[in-house]
């Protein structure tokens, strides 16, 4: 799907907020996450392999929080799941997929992951025009998914490397970016000054 036809997608949009943090602020996390040139480079190695699969990735990472009654409640309303809602966010999710393994780790990159984190938070159900939901996801659910977004991705890069350690060295690099991007999200939860 081209990314323009997904609904809310902005990334590389000039005309989104910039980013509070700078790219020397992301060094910075880059170095204390050890996250290295091999890793980009493992990134884009598991984003061929994940390309294919992405709407099975998606159903299993939809079926974990489907099944947790406690997550869903995220994208429902009073009446239940909103299914339009949960349509939207999976197309983005799908190609946040993509982003990450593509990464170019710029301004554009950190912009949108302002946005992210914003839309998880003190713009949540803006973008989707959603009423009715919760109006901000938890912090602690921002920290303790990225396990599950982690752990599940495995079995995928599996499929498309027999070399286990070729399979670990982008598990690694998955783990260290969705951590990136978990503390990059979470500015938005931060007292000023502390992030």
């Amino acid at each position: 799907m081209a990314t323009q036809a997904i609904p809310g997608y902005r990334y590389g949009d000039p005309s989104l907020p910039r980013a509070p943090y700078s790219e020397a602020d992301l060094a910075l996390l880059q170095q204390a996450l050890l996250f290295t040139e091999e890793d980009a480079t493992a990134l884009r190695r598991a984003g061929e392999i994940l390309a294919p699969h992405i709407d099975e990735l998606l159903d299993v990472w939809y079926g974990f929080v489907g099944s947790h009654d406690f997550l869903l409640r995220y994208f429902s309303t009073p009446e239940g799941p909103h299914g339009e809602y949960l349509a939207r966010v999976r197309q983005r999710f799908g190609q946040w997929v993509l982003d990450t393994c593509r990464a170019e780790f710029d301004q554009r990159w950190l912009d949108y992951a302002y946005e992210i984190g914003r839309r998880h938070f003190d713009k949540k159900n803006q973008t989707d025009n959603v009423h009715g939901t919760p109006p901000f996801v938890h912090y602690r659910y921002m920290i303790a998914l990225v396990y599950p977004i982690y752990a599940t991705v495995r079995p995928f890069l599996e499929r498309g490397e027999s070399d286990p350690a070729r399979v670990e060295r982008m598990h690694q690099a998955w783990l260290k970016a969705v951590l990136l991007q978990a503390i990059l999200w979470t500015y938005p939860y931060v007292k000023d000054g502390v992030f």
